[in-house]
């Protein structure tokens, strides 16, 4: 078991304000690494978007918050297992949170309702330290929260959830950077800049990949991992760039998306395959999907080479 004091410390440890002073400081270096080895790139409007959506998910977290505590004590309640505070259900707990993780991304990646809110990530067209801030504003209100709430069902307390669900967040930050190149044997086990910048990427090869949060070992026993080329170097951005720096804009773009899809539907699947349908599903598949691109990419690629 975990001595008691240590586990009040976990259970009100906030590793992400903590952290805070350590983004900043890594910001500032990696802006002077970007301007002596030209390794990366810097735009002040884009890097100012980012730093008001961080700000901005920071304030919605503080009125919506409340909704994803209450829900995973609530699912607590009927959980299968009394898991107590111990070291190897901290090792499991923090498996169990990455694996919904990897979930919940690749489902936001999928199904047009929470790509809504995910998207935000998504839209700078710059990859530096500053991208990592740009969080969502309606996570808590479209209820991305809920893949993890089969860690409460099965019986890990939520305040341990929490926690890794903060190391996550802590760990990702620093894998939004340009300034570091592969990591040897880490690149096999762990998520890094390498793979993280695929997944941000826009090419054809590299859409729908790598959803990882801490461990690329998801995406390897999945089949979503792509590793990075040098012969492809990642653009990033979304498959249709906004060409805006406007926060608002930014934070509710395809959720305006989504209500003009529904107002013009005419029949109630069309209502659900604008809603719960790939992003960029159309009841004529008139419009791309990242699914169809990437379909219609390998058919090039595979066009072009010879017949054996």
């Amino acid at each position: 078991m975990i001595p008691a004091d240590v586990r009040a410390t976990l259970e009100t440890l906030d590793v992400v304000t903590l952290a805070v002073p350590a983004f900043v400081a890594l910001v500032i270096i990696e802006m002077i690494v970007v301007r002596l080895t030209r390794r990366g790139r810097y735009n002040a409007l884009d890097s100012g978007a980012s730093l008001a959506m961080g700000l901005g998910n920071t304030i919605a977290g503080v009125f919506f918050g409340g909704l994803v505590v209450a829900g995973h004590f609530f699912v607590y309640q009927y959980r299968l297992f009394d898991i107590p505070w111990a070291w190897w259900s901290l090792a499991l707990c923090f498996f169990g949170e990455d694996l919904a993780y990897y979930w919940f991304h690749r489902i936001a990646h999928e199904r047009r309702w929470f790509w809504a809110s995910h998207v935000v990530h998504h839209t700078s067209q710059h990859y530096n330290l500053t991208t990592a801030l740009r969080q969502t504003w309606t996570g808590a209100i479209s209820f991305s929260w809920i893949f993890a709430l089969p860690l409460s069902l099965i019986g890990f307390p939520p305040l341990m959830t929490f926690f890794f669900g903060g190391v996550s967040l802590v760990y990702q930050f620093w894998i939004h950077t340009e300034t570091i190149q592969r990591m040897g044997p880490l690149e096999w086990v762990m998520n890094t800049p390498s793979h993280h910048r695929v997944h941000h990427a826009t090419n054809p090869r590299y859409l729908d990949a790598n959803y990882a949060g801490v461990l690329i070992i998801w995406d390897r026993i999945f089949g979503t991992f792509v590793p990075e080329r040098d012969d492809d170097k990642p653009r990033y951005g979304v498959i249709s760039n906004l060409g805006s720096f406007n926060p608002f804009r930014v934070a509710f773009h395809e959720w305006a998306g989504i209500f003009r899809d529904v107002r013009s539907a005419r029949s109630v699947r069309e209502v659900f395959g604008y809603v719960f349908g790939r992003p960029g599903w159309s009841p004529d598949g008139s419009r791309k999907t990242s699914r169809s691109i990437k379909a219609e990419w390998e058919a090039r690629e595979a066009a072009r080479v010879p017949a054996e």
